[in-house]
């Protein structure tokens, strides 16, 4: 917010008194933060710098050492320049000896040639310094206000982002901490070179403090969080070297050293408060509301509530539930968070991205719904439905919706430019989004016509879910007939007669594992009969040699007493095997 040296000598003032620059013309750039006269050679002590100091060079020292003396200590307090009027002490020029140490130290040095009333130079100067700092303060009370005004209004990140790249004329980006792009405004500059390779480039930005400016890379960038958690960075452009971007009318000006100016910094950091503020409002309204949907679930599952309160406060929430077609509907990953993959705070926060895709695919499916995460792997949906027969178009669109979701989850991001976009292209769609390895599985139970019998269609659909996990077929929609034996099972799996078979059957190969835990005879045997009891493939499955794997199912024989041979001995353990499985699943 202050004028530089140059601008100075542009003054009606200044240029009255003819000014010419005899030395540091490479220093006319320097703001000049206040204007000083002195005719006294000791003058550099009762400075801060940034001043301009005027002088008729009365009181300078005669000798050529302390000249130098003199302007070296200018130069080390930091002045601006030195403006010497000319006809008192020198009347051609000002001293060889001084201009030559002004040029060595870079400061501007100016002679006026013709008497000028130092009270007018200060004046102007003053009152520019004062006019720039009132404008200062009107483009920072625009920015407190305009941005109050997006937080009260509730406004998204891009039009944060839009209002921002607006009132700075920079670009803009908004990324999240694997420096993904969530949002950006090219501020009328192209979009593509901006976001081409991003990634990397933002690898490369290292401010030093949560808000700083990179003059390596020419972004002034500031971390966006709130509650001592961080979730991104939003970075503005301005060019190394102190170079501002076109005007625009916005009164950017360089800040000393090239700098962005501190309204910028003041900008960025109310746009990242702004941002870290909604997101926050969202989440805690988001929260509470899916705080309600879970006691509501878990009361159905678990009888914790009468369903006749259940029903009241659902209905307060806006999802009717008496008179209503039910559907449970159960969502979760194929395969368990891998042990250790992304810290203890991955798995919480998979789940929550899970049911947030939930919420939105029965949203753009425009179901009414109960839903939630309903233990650590699933998230689960209650279905309201007209009636029966809207129950197969409702889970074919819920189930197409959350399809769609997972596919464009990262469509803002995919803007980040041809890197990005190569990095995921090696990923498949469909078997990310749908029932196949590594993917979704949704299951839904039976439809029910009464609140009373919710639960069980609930519990019918985590069980069939966790069958399908063994399923490797990709269905948009897991039923009770899609999982046959092991869906069956999985319904039995409470039953005390199945565990009673369970064990009858393998409880003597349960036992020896445990006392001999290196030998695991019932992962041979299940290799075995899941190959078919073709022995060769079994061995090549359980990654033993033939020899050794026909004597531990000799011995696998021996222990439970069966012929493993008899069709009718296998088909039973096999069964058991599946049944063992669904009893050990939580």
């Amino acid at each position: 917010m202050f004028p530089t040296v140059r601008e100075v000598l542009a003054l009606d003032p200044v240029r009255h008194g003819a000014p010419r620059v005899v030395a540091g013309d490479a220093g006319l750039d320097r703001p000049v933060r206040w204007v000083h006269v002195a005719e006294v050679p000791d003058i550099a002590t009762l400075l801060g710098g940034g001043e301009l100091v005027l002088t008729t060079g009365i009181g300078l020292p005669g000798d050529d050492a302390g000249l130098r003396a003199f302007i070296g200590d200018l130069a080390d307090v930091g002045v601006s320049g030195l403006v010497v009027e000319l006809g008192r002490r020198y009347v051609s020029g000002v001293p060889r000896v001084m201009a030559a140490a002004a040029e060595r130290r870079g400061l501007p040095l100016v002679e006026l040639r013709r008497a000028t009333p130092f009270v007018r130079i200060t004046e102007a100067v003053h009152a520019l310094i004062v006019d720039a700092q009132l404008t200062e303060l009107r483009a920072t009370e625009e920015i407190h206000q305009r941005f109050t005004d997006l937080s009260v209004e509730g406004a998204d990140a891009a039009e944060v982002i839009r209002q921002a790249a607006e009132l700075s004329g920079c670009p803009m980006v908004l990324e999240n901490l694997s420096r993904q792009v969530l949002g950006y405004d090219p501020a009328g500059e192209s979009a593509e070179l901006l976001l081409d390779g991003w990634e990397q480039h933002s690898r490369r930005i290292r401010p030093a403090g949560r808000t700083a400016y990179d003059p390596d890379s020419g972004w002034l960038v500031t971390v966006v969080g709130a509650r001592g958690q961080d979730w991104g960075r939003l970075l503005l452009r301005w060019p190394a070297g102190g170079e501002p971007p076109t005007r625009r009318g916005n009164g950017s000006e360089a800040a000393p050293g090239g700098g962005p100016p501190t309204r910028l910094t003041i900008l960025i950091e109310r746009a990242a408060s702004t941002l870290a503020l909604g997101r926050l409002i969202r989440r805690d309204a988001e929260g509470l509301e899916r705080q309600i949907h879970r006691t509501l679930l878990t009361a159905l599952l678990d009888h914790s509530r009468p369903v006749d309160e259940v029903a009241l406060r659902a209905r307060a929430l806006g999802v009717v539930l008496e008179r209503r077609h039910l559907v449970g509907v159960m969502v979760r990953h194929r395969a368990d968070d891998p042990a250790g993959e992304g810290g203890p705070e991955a798995g919480p926060a998979r789940l929550r991205d899970l049911s947030e895709a939930v919420g939105q695919a029965l949203r753009e499916a425009k179901l009414t719904a109960l839903t939630s995460a309903v233990d650590d792997h699933s998230v689960g949906a209650l279905l309201a439905l007209p009636d029966p027969a809207a129950e197969d178009r409702a889970l074919s669109a819920f189930a197409a919706a959350l399809r769609r979701v997972r596919l464009d989850a990262g469509a803002v991001r995919a803007a980040a430019g041809a890197e990005t976009s190569r990095a995921m292209s090696g990923a498949d769609p469909s078997r990310a989004a749908g029932g196949a390895p590594g993917g979704l599985i949704v299951a839904a139970g039976s439809g029910v016509d009464s609140l009373r019998e919710a639960r069980r269609s609930l519990v019918e659909a985590r069980q069939i879910v966790e069958a399908a996990r063994r399923d490797r077929r990709d269905l948009p929609i897991f039923r009770l007939p899609h999982v046959g034996l092991a869906g069956l099972l999985h319904l039995l799996r409470d039953e005390p007669r199945l565990q009673t078979f369970v064990e009858r059957e393998l409880g003597a190969l349960l036992e020896y594992d445990a006392r001999h835990p290196r030998e695991r005879l019932l992962d041979t045997l299940r290799a075995y009969l899941e190959q078919g009891r073709n022995k060769s493939a079994g061995a090549a499955a359980a990654h033993l040699s033939r020899p050794a794997f026909y004597e531990r199912l000799a011995r696998i024989a021996r222990i439970l007493d069966v012929d493993l041979d008899s069709v009718e001995a296998s088909l039973s353990l096999h069964v058991a095997l599946v049944a063992l499985d669904a009893v050990r699943t939580p």
